[in-house]
């Protein structure tokens, strides 16, 4: 009896020892919450109550529920979802399909209430009929534009595989992506199916309106399983990995489904706003471009030839700079004005409005801040007469004041550009000179001056800029009068152009698609273009590339018009494809980089780099351990029981 409780003295002192006998208040609650019970039980069958109730073994609080839980199949009515002291409360409001599985998706919604320890992500299920369906499958939804994971969107499976199912009937079993854009569909029974995804505006679950995101897949599939083994860390602490173990499990498949989400092109026209920032102009924008542009009828002034009328590229927005100052001076400018008009079929109808264009500031104030100008102006000359200082005796207007993108340093495949501030009415070509200095020596060089499409205002002067000239852009003045009878300064701009030995090329030979319609885009560190350049013969090459980091992205120009262009799910047609080099690439000087990339060797979900990537995955909550940390600073060894 004595060797007995000598035995359990001792064994009191070691755990003692390890714990020193609490510290104040106790140890942390480190452990997260587990279900004790379910009703209707987890996973049961022939179930036909829309009331669950989960019982937990500690307080238990519920985080953004509305975004974080997942009722598949998809309810129509949004469920009651509530967390009260250990319990949760899912109440459906839709009445319950026969024969068919329901999953509660919970992902990692729910935590301890004092300590905030996660559970982890958990699923409650149960079925209307005899059995369970226990399928998963699973994949990634990116941005078809720039391959940007799409956190947040609804993904959707279907087993009807008509095209007109996305449009007419709610989604069959779904799920949302976390911010990776990775998603996971669970209680999906043997079949065959498409995935679609919808950035659900209207919560009908199902593609209603043309500026909801979606995205769709041609291809079916069938889910499936396999066992597999996978690798789990088990943690020590936050910083030590304690051991690796190898856990069996059930492998789901598909795991890699890739949707590539767009937004279709809003075809609908209306007339958005006009206003008159400038008192010489006027402007009309519309939500989508016409070739035929606005009709207009004055109705307190004459329209005929009193405009200059300026458009942008895509015809959706357009200015009309006012010749006369007579109209400049009139406050408003009453006008009846006719366009073409998307009715409630979307069909173009003509359309007539009566608009009155109002000055932002009234002639009035305009006048008054003129003369004080004047008056200032004229208290300066008196000044410097009366100081036998060089004056001016006649007020002139101001001239006109182009802008220049001219860098005193400059890439030799740099375009220059001269931007007017109003339309011209005329332009002296002949008066724009560069010079060249060879030897020490100045002489004159070819250039030209011509206007940028679509761009009345602006203007490029091209060259055959060679590298390590000194160059010298010289227009004499009054090479510009504008539709007012301003008139431009002389100007003098000298331009270095770099030293070939200050940079470097890259040569991409492509692979991996047949279609050689493709733009390869050679992006900075924001992902913004830098330079472009079109595949020929499988090959992308660019030159004269600053001793930078740069990335790479690539799309199929199916229709030649250089630009991406998004998809149009009546026409089945997806967004033009986009791909991304999984590798960032560093540019140097004296340095030729030639490249293999072949554009499908990786999955496009993985391509682009981290870096570049704006959507950043979040951190997965985790355990905190606390206790570890708690007595490693008080010199103990922390025992869990």
């Amino acid at each position: 009896m004595k060797k007995l409780l000598y035995i359990c003295c001792i064994a009191l002192a070691m755990i003692g020892c390890a714990r020193m006998g609490q510290p104040d208040g106790g140890w942390y609650d480190d452990d997260p919450p587990k279900v004790l019970s379910a009703t209707p039980a987890d996973q049961a069958t022939n179930v036909n109550t829309k009331k669950i109730t989960i019982l937990f073994d500690e307080f238990i609080k519920l985080t953004d529920a509305t975004n974080k839980v997942i009722v598949s199949p998809p309810q129509l009515e949004v469920p009651d979802i509530k967390a009260a002291g250990k319990k949760i409360v899912v109440e459906l409001q839709d009445s319950l399909m026969a024969n068919t599985t329901y999953t509660i998706d919970f992902s990692d919604a729910i935590s301890d209430n004092n300590e905030g320890n996660p559970m982890g992500s958990y699923t409650y299920s149960f079925s209307t009929g005899e059995k369970i369906d226990t399928f998963e499958v699973s994949g990634y939804v990116l941005d078809a534009s720039n391959l940007e994971p799409i956190k947040g969107i609804m993904v959707g499976l279907y087993n009807d595989l008509a095209d007109s199912a996305f449009q007419t009937k709610p989604m069959l079993r779904v799920s949302r992506t976390d911010s990776r854009g990775h998603f996971v569909v669970k209680g999906v029974a043997p079949g065959t199916y498409r995935a679609y995804a919808l950035q659900d505006a209207d919560g009908d679950f199902r593609f209603t309106q043309k500026s909801e995101m979606i995205a769709f897949n041609q291809q079916t599939f069938e889910p499936g399983s396999k066992p597999d083994v996978r690798t789990d860390t088990v943690w020590r602490d936050s910083l030590h990995i304690d051991a690796l173990k190898k856990v069996p499990y059930t492998h789901f498949l598909p795991d890699d489904i890739t949707l590539l989400a767009f937004t279709h092109v809003l075809t609908d026209r209306f007339l958005i706003k006009t206003e008159r920032v400038e008192a010489n102009k006027f402007s009309m924008y519309f939500s989508y471009g016409h070739p035929d542009l606005p009709v207009i009828k004055g109705l307190n002034f004459d329209s005929n030839d009193a405009f200059v009328i300026e458009t942008n590229e895509k015809q959706d927005t357009t200015h009309y700079w006012l010749r006369d100052t007579t109209l400049i001076n009139q406050d408003t400018l009453r006008m009846e004005i006719s366009y073409q008009f998307s009715d409630s079929t979307g069909m173009l109808i003509n359309q007539t409005d009566t608009i009155e264009s109002l000055a932002k500031t009234p002639y009035a104030k305009r006048q008054k801040e003129k003369n004080k100008e004047i008056d200032q102006w004229l208290k300066e000359q008196e000044k410097k007469k009366k100081r036998d200082m060089p004056y001016d005796s006649v007020w002139h207007e101001k001239p006109l004041e182009p802008k220049f993108d001219v860098p005193s340093q400059m890439d030799p495949d740099k375009l220059i550009k001269v931007e007017m501030p109003t339309p011209l009415q005329h332009c002296d070509t002949a008066a724009v000179h560069l010079y060249s200095m060879i030897d020490s020596v100045w002489y004159e060089s070819d250039c030209r001056m011509e206007p940028i499409p679509h761009q009345i205002r602006s203007y490029q002067i091209l060259a055959d800029w060679r590298p390590g000239i000194e160059y010298s852009l010289e227009i004499d003045s009054a090479a510009f009068v504008d539709i007012y009878g301003n008139v431009s300064n002389a100007y003098k701009q000298g331009i270095k152009v770099k030293d070939e030995d200050e940079y470097g090329t890259l040569k991409l030979t492509i692979s991996g698609v047949e279609d050689s319609a493709m733009v390869v885009q050679l992006l900075n560190g924001s992902d913004k273009v830098v330079k472009l350049a079109r595949v020929n013969n499988h090959v992308a090459e660019f030159k004269y590339l600053k001793p930078e980091k740069y990335y790479v992205s690539a799309f199929i120009d199916s229709n030649g018009n250089g630009i991406w262009d998004t998809g149009d799910y009546a026409e089945g047609r997806q967004a033009e494809a986009v791909y991304y080099y999984p590798k960032e690439i560093e540019g140097k000087a004296k340095w030729d980089l030639n490249l293999n990339w072949n554009v499908t060797a990786v999955p496009v979900y993985k391509q682009k780099p981290e870096k570049i990537t704006k959507q950043k995955p979040e951190a997965a909550k985790k355990l905190k351990n606390r206790n570890v940390e708690r007595a490693r600073q008080m010199g103990i060894e922390y025992l869990k029981d």
